[in-house]
């Protein structure tokens, strides 16, 4: 005789079943308005996220200093403006070599097109000089007919410019008050709240905090490793500017994706006119090696390690901000799953019963 469901058993699982639902498309209605919310706030939150990231890089000199007796303000100060002269002095490291040979590039950037051309005379193209000039006669046609959408994009581009520069600023200046009053802040963020709250919001903040800081030295020591050794493969090849090569692409490491692009065109371009075709195609395979090294292997490994992530996860979870949010989703991606892990991580450990603590039953 074939066994029949229980019926009463059915339906409390369909019960249960209805209720976890619906618990979790609240859960869900609440991170889309809480995302939505941020996403008009945009402009607020962007320059207060990095000037929490830029304190995370630059709190340990400031605690050094606090420690030896400083004033705080003093100790931000100091720490703010050596901050401010580094960042110029690696601006002046890349642009100042690179400025001294502009003749030197500029000749090979021009031996480097006549290169091309005759390349493409020869076999198996056989492209002779009269059907080059077509080609940029009707180039110089298209580029007249679409003035109008250039003009847009040179527009927003400098819009964009504008609005980084006002992001830097604002992080900037974040960055010293964080420095300066940011041990403050969980001490008044306890009084603020109530009950239980704070305990509990504190210690988030704390352990987030730690995270963050995290983050930021597993991404200094990603972009170290890709400077060491794609400046080493530049030196072996002879390249110019390897010095301001290596420091540009330690740079780029913290945006991800577009900041590998960038320097690695700059790299094989400077090749390019210093070496050749060869040497260009060279030194792309050297930066596409110590990339993919980087991205599959250092990356997910030393931030799995710093931040309590699964190697996986770390792959998985830039993916998918790339995918929501472009550079800047691929930026945030890691630090936030690090930090939606610790807020899980307490909560877990508060539902968890005491060992040896029978469990309540409900009536």
């Amino acid at each position: 005789m074939s066994a029949t469901l229980d019926s009463a058993r059915t339906r409390g699982a369909l019960r249960t079943t209805a209720r976890v639902s619906l618990d979790t498309l609240l859960v869900l209605a609440m991170a889309a308005v809480t995302l939505w919310l941020l996403g008009r706030m945009w402009s607020v939150v962007w320059p207060l996220v990095l000037g929490l990231l830029l304190t995370t890089l630059t709190w340990p000199a400031a605690r050094f200093l606090r420690r030896r007796g400083w004033p705080p303000a003093l100790a931000a100060s100091v720490v703010t403006v050596g901050f401010l002269l580094v960042a110029a002095g690696i601006v002046a490291l890349i642009a100042v070599p690179m400025a001294s040979q502009t003749d030197q590039l500029t000749d090979g950037v021009a031996e480097g097109v006549q290169r091309l051309r005759d390349w493409a005379a020869g076999p198996p193209l056989n492209i002779g000089d009269d059907q080059v000039d077509k080609a940029v006669d009707s180039a110089m046609a298209r580029a007249q007919d679409g003035l109008g959408a250039t003009l847009t994009t040179v527009a927003t581009g400098v819009s964009s410019v504008v609005n980084g520069l006002v992001t830097a600023v604002l992080a900037v200046f974040l960055m010293f008050f964080f420095l300066k009053d940011g041990p403050r802040f969980l001490p008044w963020l306890t009084r603020q709240l109530p009950g239980r709250l704070a305990t509990d919001v504190p210690v988030v903040a704390r352990r987030g905090w730690q995270t963050l800081g995290a983050f930021v030295r597993s991404q200094a020591l990603v972009g170290l490793l890709d400077a060491v050794f794609i400046g080493l493969g530049l030196w072996i090849m002879d390249v110019p500017l390897v010095l301001p090569l290596a420091v540009l692409t330690f740079v780029s490491a913290f945006v991800p994706i577009v900041g590998a692009l960038f320097a690695g065109f700059v790299a094989v371009l400077i090749a390019l006119v210093s070496g050749g075709v060869t040497d260009a195609l060279i030194v792309l395979a050297i930066i596409v090696v110590v990339q993919q090294l980087e991205g599959n292997v250092f990356q997910p490994i030393i931030q799995s390690r710093g931040l309590g992530l699964h190697a996986a996860v770390v792959l998985l979870v830039v993916t998918l901000g790339g995918n929501l949010a472009g550079v800047v989703g691929s930026l945030l991606a890691v630090p936030a799953a690090a930090l939606i892990a610790v807020v899980w991580g307490y909560v877990r450990d508060q539902l968890t019963e005491p060992p040896g603590e029978p469990a309540p039953v409900e009536p």
